[in-house]
């Protein structure tokens, strides 16, 4: 039998958000998500160089307080709807809860960005940061 190396994940920040219950928190951050404060450690803080007020990012977070046990979910928690994989939804419960996150920033305050869009909880550890890109002529 093959056995996988382990993946080793470091968080590179928390999210700071006024969203601490999960069943009150938007499935979506343009469903009504405050704003919120991306807060990097300082060991990556060269690595936020070039950011600025307005650029798209995509946030990778890792939900923390997800059911990893789960793979078949009712769609955004309806009971109403049919069972669907878990990979066919954007569910926080599944075998590797990564979040996927668009937001918008709206200042830079040296390793702090405040950003629109992001329905993740407070303390929610964050992965990675990437740019949303724009069309093949403009990268």
């Amino acid at each position: 039998m093959v056995v996988d190396p382990p993946y080793t994940v470091h968080p590179i920040g928390r999210v700071r958000s006024p969203l601490t219950d999960r069943d009150l928190a938007p499935r979506q951050g343009d469903e009504g998500a405050p704003e919120s404060t991306l807060v990097f450690t300082a060991d990556v803080a060269p690595g936020l160089a070039g950011i600025a007020v307005g650029a798209e990012l995509l946030v990778l977070t890792w939900l923390d307080r997800a059911d990893r046990d789960v793979l078949v979910v009712h769609p955004r928690g309806d009971r109403d709807r049919p069972e669907q994989g878990v990979f066919t939804t954007r569910s926080p419960d599944r075998p590797n809860p990564i979040g996927l996150h668009r937001v918008t920033v709206l200042s830079v305050d040296g390793t702090r960005l405040r950003v629109r869009d992001l329905e993740a909880l407070d303390g929610t550890p964050v992965l990675d940061v990437k740019p949303v890109l724009g069309p093949p002529d403009e990268r």
